[in-house]
């Protein structure tokens, strides 16, 4: 085979080549989109719906939306492109993001407080505790692993309190917010850790007894949840989807948010969880793995 057919075969594979990248890149038939099981499938489907439908009307194609079994479930999609956007809580975001380009576009932000929110201790209302301290010795549920607000910010709470699981009280894992809610409501624990919207919307929904529970600390503002692109969408596709949120007025669909609107984030505006994560993990580094 002379060199010029070579070079013939080469520059139908380069071309072959840039075709394909081109088609996997380009505009899909339908956008998948990832969701964390802060509490159960039905109740996270159900508060979504109404973005699912604006988003549908807005692009012009079919929206999916996927609950992850778990939050590393929906981490682990969105990284190995089986999904194409996920709500990724900071945490989440930041393990995964060890692994993959993920880039985060959009983030919800409320009034006065902006992007930002909080999680809570909770006790039992007759619990004698008053203040973080008093944890020690007893059993504190946390929801999943990954969670931001769930486990790790209520983790960082009770370090600086000079709390440290294992050592000094009994950490227990109950998958979800609202699981966490009830096992305190119920005395099946001391104390839980979870989202304070989660909470208040418990209380508002009359999921918990108002009068079984009460808080016993509040977090420092948290920065919030982000909307992330996975790797390797079409860049014209991305804008797309970028300005669907950014524009977003329905008031339904940010509803579930708590949001007046949805505004632009970068990888940056969680550094400072990447810094309480740090805090946890100086006294007991086999945290991050057990999220893995």
């Amino acid at each position: 085979m002379s060199s010029q057919t070579v070079r013939i075969y080469f520059l139908f594979f380069l071309l072959a080549l840039a075709t394909f990248v081109a088609m996997a890149a380009e505009r899909p038939n339908k956008l998948v989109v990832g969701l964390l099981p802060g509490e159960s499938a039905p109740t996270v489907m159900r508060l979504n719906e109404p973005l699912r439908a604006y988003l549908e009307k807005r692009l012009g194609l079919p929206v999916e939306l996927v609950v992850g079994a778990n939050y590393a479930a929906t981490g682990e999609a969105l990284r190995f492109g089986h999904l194409d956007i996920a709500y990724l809580g900071p945490v989440t975001y930041i393990l995964q993001s060890k692994h993959a380009k993920l880039e985060p576009f959009a983030r919800p932000s409320h009034d006065i407080v902006g992007p930002t929110f909080q999680a809570v201790v909770i006790v039992p209302a007759d619990s004698p505790a008053k203040t973080l301290a008093d944890l020690k010795g007893k059993e504190v549920a946390y929801g999943d692993p990954a969670s931001t607000s769930g486990t790790w910010v209520p983790r960082y709470m009770l370090v600086e309190a000079g709390l440290v699981s294992g050592r000094d009280y009994t950490l227990r894992v109950l998958g979800a917010h609202d699981a966490v809610a009830l096992a305190v409501a119920n005395h099946k624990v001391a104390a839980g850790g979870l989202s304070m919207p989660i909470y208040n919307r418990l209380l508002k929904e009359g999921k918990i007894d108002a009068k079984a529970v009460r808080i016993l600390a509040e977090s420092p503002a948290i920065p919030e949840y982000m909307w992330t692109f996975r790797q390797g969408i079409d860049p014209a596709f991305k804008e797309e989807i970028r300005k669907a949120f950014i524009t977003v007025n329905d008031s339904e669909a940010l509803k579930v948010f708590r949001a007046e609107a949805f505004i632009p984030c970068v990888d940056s505006d969680v550094d400072r969880v990447r810094g309480w994560i740090g805090a946890i993990t100086k006294d007991r580094p086999d945290s991050v793995e057990i999220v893995k």
